[in-house]
């Protein structure tokens, strides 16, 4: 039997900056949104559509983030999906849908070739530069020469 999965991965653009705050316990939170392009095709035409998500990044990566992230900066974001509610001062129910985020890349920063020093704790939501994460990856070498091929630029 299979188990139940919760998981959301988006790339786009940061619509805000990031917002940082601390909770009453002293966990630093990290709020911002991100914007994501659609295209289709209608009766011949292209059209695009734009969607908004909420994304919440929790602990030390979130200090992290919020020191390197702006607005209109492209950012990968890996995480599950959670909806809150409260009631509010009118008695009225709302809900939220965020995206909690276990995993955010900064790709702006990789395609400019910067790389980040002092990396976060064990245990907290990643950030990554996607260059330092490519390190970690096998190099397969060609007989061809020293050129060296990713694995993941295969195609199959």
């Amino acid at each position: 039997m299979f188990g139940d999965i919760n998981k959301s991965e988006i790339m786009g653009n940061i619509t805000r900056d990031p917002e940082l705050r601390t909770t009453k316990n002293g966990t630093p939170v990290c709020s911002f949104s991100v914007a994501t392009n659609r295209r289709y095709q209608q009766n011949e035409e292209w059209k695009e559509e734009v969607e908004f998500h909420n994304v919440v990044l929790w602990g030390q990566r979130a200090e992290f983030f919020s020191q390197r992230a702006r607005k209109g900066t492209r950012v990968y974001v890996e995480g599950r999906l959670q909806t809150r509610s409260w009631e509010s001062e009118a008695g009225n129910k709302n809900y939220r849908t965020e995206i909690i985020a276990q995993r955010v890349l900064l790709i702006d920063r990789y395609e400019k070739g910067e790389s980040y020093e002092g990396a976060p704790k064990q245990g907290d939501s990643q950030v990554q530069n996607p260059k330092a994460a490519d390190n970690r990856k096998p190099k397969a070498k060609t007989d061809a020469g020293d050129e060296e091929i990713d694995p993941d630029d295969l195609p199959f």
